[in-house]
């Protein structure tokens, strides 16, 4: 949300303070079959369609059990616990009061909830669906985790002043599907609009919730990150793909084709957690869905700059620090790292997402290289360049960066294990670290020295693999390279980050280069010893050098 919806969001809030209001009890309503594994099967499916985890599971945290801090404009709201614990969670709730809760935006004593919680698309969901949800919530593992206060300061935490934004812009209404589309138009929009709540993201104007008034998918800011335009418009939007580049997009997080396309930030969690885990037939009448929106143009022709003649700002830096990976013409090389030129990601209206991705580099997925957090060695002046150099260049064209403190922004605002400005993070999948465990992962990674990288992967990446066997490989469409790569990436910032450091603060020659720099050189280099396991050099053969990187500027 930006400063202008901050600051309409706090007027609408202050202006409520004075118009408090009395809930009825809600009306008795038929309680699910709490017992019906059909009905919680598809309960299950539908939570995960509406990616309910992503914002009720802390960081390191039991699934649904809350305590995921949502940072708004008027404060932090720590979200509340699903699982069915009497005591914390939803254990002693009945289905009239978690469908207020879920569909009308009201809590179990009366109180209005924010519309950080997406209530408002929530509200299209039917009767049935939202029974099976319930049903599942209530057939999971109760965690007994109590939620923390939300940090919203007054004003803002008198929640009766949230009536004059329900009155301006939520209606409590279920989804007409439209008579004259088909019905699969219909299946589409019922999700699109309900569950999958995409507007939350993708609408041009936040404040106004899912309200005629949000500006329907045209992309707009969201945490820091630019979700794009996803109406059928050719250049801005997913005009220019097949519904075929759609689906894959939404399943994998990258479209193959003419017209590349990489997830990155929040829609790669999304498509994890949530996209990649529904069926092709619902992902196609989404997309038949949004097909049927009016195309939007989000910026026009006056409002581009020209930045791709020799020379020109960014050109060098580009040169420098990108090309090596991406090609001199932005092609980049087909099946190890995406194209720039023709890339929708990057040729939205906002650069906050190539803003960000340059600072925090990017996991391995869908079989594309893990890239470095490469804005790490690099002025804010010179990420603004580049990222401006990169949108309009090889045929791309955006609007060139207008603020100032853009880039200063997008650095501050980017904390990632590559980075080197965050925790290292944890090994999620669950089958891969037992593979890590059985064939000695962490004790062979422990203490490397960047020379001693290609030896130890070559010898230990056959081992983990014969430890993981003939498992299903990959989740949320990942590959099982992929999450090797990533694992492996993890449990070297686990186990060599410290060392590491210490040997740089001794002055140590082999730890000159900086930790950003190191552990996106391990991630590249484990990422070709698990795609070209040809190339994987002996354990007692030569050792190429590490290719250089830039030096580091102030």
């Amino acid at each position: 949300m930006d400063r202008s919806a901050a600051h309409a969001l706090a007027g609408a809030v202050l202006t409520g303070i004075v118009s408090g209001t009395l809930l009825a009890a809600p009306a008795a309503a038929q309680e699910p079959n709490f017992s019906d594994p059909e009905l919680i099967a598809r309960g299950k499916y539908l939570v995960t369609a509406g990616d309910c985890v992503a914002c009720h599971t802390a960081p390191g945290g039991k699934p649904f059990a809350g305590n995921y801090r949502l940072n708004t404009p008027i404060g932090a709201i720590l979200t509340p616990n699903l699982t069915p614990d009497p005591e914390t969670g939803i254990g002693k709730w009945d289905y009239a009061t978690f469908e207020r809760a879920f569909r009308q935006g009201i809590g179990d004593g009366g109180e209005y909830l924010y519309p950080a919680f997406p209530f408002g698309w929530y509200t299209k969901v039917t009767d049935d669906d939202t029974r099976a949800i319930f049903a599942y919530l209530k057939s999971l593992e109760p965690v007994n985790e109590k939620r923390q206060d939300n940090e919203i300061p007054f004003p803002f935490n008198v929640r009766t002043a949230l009536i004059t934004w329900r009155t301006a812009f939520f209606t409590n209404d279920r989804f007409k599907p439209d008579p004259q589309a088909s019905e699969e138009v219909n299946r589409g929009g019922y999700l699109v609009e309900g569950l999958g709540h995409c507007g939350m993201c993708h609408n041009e104007r936040k404040l106004v919730g899912n309200s005629s008034l949000a500006g329907r998918f045209g992309g707009g800011v969201i945490d820091g990150w630019y979700a794009p335009n996803i109406t059928p418009d050719d250049h801005q939007g997913i005009g220019g793909w097949t519904d075929a580049q759609v689906v894959t997009y939404l399943k994998t997080g990258t479209a193959p084709g003419n017209r590349p396309g990489v997830a990155a930030g929040p829609m790669r969690q999304t498509i994890e957690e949530s996209l990649s885990k529904m069926t092709d037939a619902d992902l196609k009448a989404m997309v038949a869905y949004l097909r049927t929106i009016p195309a939007k143009q989000t910026y026009k022709a006056k409002d581009l700059q020209a930045f791709n003649q020799p020379g020109a700002p960014g050109a060098d830096t580009y040169l420098t620090y990108c090309s090596s990976c991406h090609q001199p013409d932005g092609r980049g090389i087909p099946g190890a790292v995406p194209a720039l030129a023709g890339n929708t990601s990057v040729q939205s209206a906002g650069p906050e997402t190539v803003l960000r991705v340059i600072y925090g580099g990017l996991a391995a997925q869908s079989g594309y290289a893990p890239m470095p957090a490469i804005g790490q060695e690099m002025t804010d002046v010179e990420v603004r360049n580049v990222t401006d150099y990169i949108r309009n260049s090889w045929g791309n064209s955006a609007p060139a960066i207008s603020s100032d403190s853009a880039a200063s922004d997008a650095r501050a605002a980017t904390q990632t294990m590559l980075a080197g400005n965050a925790p290292c993070a944890e090994v999620a999948q669950g089958t891969v670290l037992k593979a890590f465990e059985t064939a000695g992962a962490a004790d062979a990674l422990k203490g490397l020295t960047q020379e001693q990288f290609v030896p130890a992967l070559a010898k230990l990446l056959p081992q983990v693999k014969a430890a993981y066997g003939d498992k299903p490989a990959g989740t949320g469409g990942q590959s099982l390279d992929d999450e090797l790569v990533n694992g492996l990436t993890t449990l070297y910032c686990q186990v060599g980050r410290e060392p590491y450091l210490e040997r740089q603060r001794a002055g140590a020659p082999e730890a000159a280069r900086s930790w950003p720099a190191v552990i996106g050189n391990f991630a590249n280099i484990a990422y070709s010893q698990a795609r070209n396991p040809e190339k994987r050099a002996s354990a007692d053969g030569a050792i190429p050098p590490a290719p250089p990187t830039p030096p580091a500027r102030n």
